[in-house]
């Protein structure tokens, strides 16, 4: 499973898509960590590429419409 797909999933979406139609407009959307073994989500701003991961403490927290190659 990819981290978009587990990130949809862990929100409560069905996929990725149905993340993106809900949230895809908005300033601040869901974030993942994009390292191997760390599945931490927080809320982040919409273009964030290397956010803060308070799990693993790397900046490796993405956006998920970064993730989707939107932003």
């Amino acid at each position: 499973m990819s981290k978009v797909e587990k990130l949809a999933e862990l929100e409560g979406f069905n996929s990725s898509i149905e993340m993106l139609e809900e949230v895809g407009m908005d300033s601040i959307v869901p974030g993942i960590c994009t390292n191997k073994n760390c599945d931490y989500t927080t809320s982040v701003e919409s273009d964030q590429y290397e956010g803060y991961c308070e799990e693993c403490g790397t900046n490796t927290v993405k956006s998920c419409l970064a993730l989707l190659g939107i932003i």
